[in-house]
């Protein structure tokens, strides 16, 4: 039995995907008699067999070394086009982490979401979001790959634009999906400047090529930074981190998803790729370069912020950072753990917060408070989270750091500080966090909101006993490194850190100090909370510049060319005007018309013979 689900293991993708379409009859409401809600039933019992597949797949290719499926597509003039699937224990446990995350994201939905008029459409794109998830984790293909990246495009434009009658839903669904598709499209360049290359789109066959490749340094950086810009969309990079922030206009539950599973899509290609971004030294300083700057500023933007899910989105943003920066050093088994425990504990977070949002019916953290009293288990599962997300012992991200931080304390201690603040900062914005939310007095939209029911309490346990056993789970696959292997240093620095960020956050937010806090520097206080002013220095530099080419070439078309032709059209209208009275039936009148045309001729033939000494006469 386990080895007939492994050899058909390639057919996870298939359970969502048919999931998402037998939902789609009760989205246009062509099934009204049963209402919505088995729509996310039957959804949600392909997803459960989906989860149940792939984790029994995933003991039966325990320790086996990885297998290929090839899938012919298209073979014409000397283009092969093969989709490619692997089945190894990482794809196949990224199938489950998608799968189980997706299953209990869905179960949550079923509490927030069930008196939604776009039930059945909120469950046919989440069935597309799986599928093209677990697709993207069995693809070995980076032409599939694109592809598949380009559906998890458009399924985030519409599932930001779920509740497409409210204005600031349209508006952030447009700018996720333009943001993203900006480097989507630099990630097509690089696909196909990859192919005269390397001669091949499969992932196994470019890390043999790119072991013995002997290439322009020029070229390949090129086509490096162009196939690392889109990875950066997809994991909300700087410059291309807005979208996350705008995508957070759509609901809790594909928000789960999204700060979890669809952030590390791109993380997930972008490891893929490293055998050959490795081999331009540009392309790695550019990624380690990428990752810093996003890590340290999207750590501090989160400080600043009052919307409950835009602080959760800056901080997922900053551990992609680390991610790429983890790429960028070869370190990909680092950056595999920091997906996995940023996927668990991410997830976990939205969930503790997501019912809050749900019966306070605001999301900003001044409106919030006291409600540790009235919602405990909330406030231990954002505890559980919060702890799971930074570097302390001895849950998930610990072992992550760890590891990236230990790799780089003899080359590269200047990432290490990096890593230490991005730490110590996540701690004092998640602190911050639950201080305002679940500390102090109860504010007016706080007054009375009783913990959720059990469909959205749940999933939310689920999570948090697995945050809290995910290192007994990494140690009993020998994941993890032994107590006595590790780097006390790194260690201590990473507790430390921990430990700063929050005494320091509790103190200053559960004393009795004047809220909100009020820096000394307004200016900076503003920079910070404003998102270091991207969006106007966006506004200013490329939307003008655009704005500005755009309006010259509207007056060229209107003046120029428009004008061409309408000048032609005047001459052609005056021509017609003036010759129609040569046809007024008078033969004297043709005669003279025949005769006036045979002398202009004439003139002109002639004029080399005697225009000289004419123009010498009068002048």
């Amino acid at each position: 039995m386990a080895q007939f689900l492994l050899e058909t293991v390639w057919l996870v993708p298939f359970y969502a995907l048919v999931g998402g379409l037998l939902a789609i009859p009760w989205s246009p409401g062509i099934i009204r008699k049963t209402g919505p809600r088995p729509a996310g039933y039957v959804n949600l019992i392909m997803t459960l067999l989906a989860f149940v597949h792939s984790t029994i797949a995933l003991q039966a290719t325990w320790n086996y070394p990885p297998q290929e499926i090839f899938i012919p597509w298209l073979s014409t003039a000397g283009l092969d086009l093969t989709i490619a699937l692997e089945i190894s224990p990482i794809s196949v446990g990224a199938l489950v982490a998608v799968t189980g995350l997706n299953l209990l994201a869905q179960i949550y939905a079923i509490g927030y979401m069930e008196m939604d008029w776009g039930w059945g459409r909120f469950y046919s794109l989440l069935g597309l979001f799986e599928a093209g998830l677990c697709a993207l984790a069995l693809c070995n293909n980076l032409f599939f790959s694109y592809v598949i990246l380009e559906i998890l495009t458009l399924g985030t434009y519409l599932l930001v634009g779920l509740w497409f009658s409210q204005p600031l839903v349209v508006t952030g669904a447009r700018d996720a999906f333009l943001t993203k598709r900006v480097g989507d499209l630099f990630l097509l360049m690089g696909v196909l400047g990859l192919w005269p290359l390397a001669g091949t789109w499969n992932y196994t066959e470019l890390a043999e090529w790119a072991a013995t490749a002997d290439v322009n340094p020029t070229v390949i950086g090129l086509v490096g930074l162009a196939l690392i810009a889109g990875p950066m969309g997809k994991c909300a990079q700087f410059p291309l981190h807005l979208w996350l922030d705008e995508a957070m206009e759509g609901p809790v539950p594909s928000t789960i998803l999204r700060n979890s599973v669809v952030v590390a899509s791109g993380a997930w290609v972008l490891i893929k790729l490293q055998p050959v971004l490795s081999l331009s030294p540009i392309v790695s300083s550019a990624m380690v370069g990428v990752g810093a700057v996003t890590a340290l500023g999207a750590s501090l933007i989160a400080i600043a912020q009052i919307d409950l899910k835009r602080c959760q989105s800056y901080s997922v943003s900053a551990y992609m950072g680390l991610v790429f920066i983890a790429v960028g050093v070869q370190q990909d088994e680092a950056a595999l753990l920091l997906v996995l425990a940023n996927a668990v504990s991410a997830a976990l977070l939205v969930m503790s917060t997501g019912g809050i949002i749900w019966n306070s019916i605001t999301q900003d953290v001044t409106q919030l408070g006291g409600l540790w009293k009235r919602r405990p288990i909330s406030g231990i599962a954002f505890i559980v989270g919060s702890l799971g997300l930074i570097g302390f012992p001895p849950l998930g991200s610990f072992w992550a750091l760890m590891e990236l931080a230990d790799g780089l304390w003899e080359t590269r201690p200047w990432l290490v500080g990096i890593i230490i603040a991005v730490n110590a900062l996540t701690a004092v914005s998640l602190t911050r966090e639950f201080a305002l939310v679940f500390g102090g007095k109860a504010q007016q939209m706080a007054q009375r909101s009783p913990e959720v029911h059990w469909p959205m309490m749940l999933p939310m346990m689920i999570l948090l006993g697995f945050s809290l056993n995910l290192p007994f789970v990494l140690q009993s696959l020998s994941l993890l490194p032994d107590w006595a292997n590790l780097n006390k240093d790194v260690a201590l620095l990473l507790n430390w850190s921990s430990i700063f960020g929050c005494t320091i956050t509790g103190v200053i937010y559960f004393s009795n100090i004047p809220k909100p806090i009020r820096l000394p520097w307004k200016g900076l206080q503003d920079l910070i909370a404003y998102d270091f002013y991207t969006p106007n220095i966006y506004r200013m530099t490329i939307i003008f510049t655009v704005a500005q080419i755009s309006q010259f070439a509207d007056m060229i078309d209107r003046f120029v060319v428009d004008g061409i032709v309408n000048l032609v059209g005047l001459f052609s209208l005056l021509g017609g005007e003036s010759l129609k009275y040569s046809t007024s039936g008078q033969t004297q009148f043709y005669a003279f018309t025949v005769l006036l045309g045979v002398g202009v001729l004439g003139m002109w033939v002639s004029w080399p013979f005697w225009g000289v000494q004419f123009l010498e006469l009068i002048f």
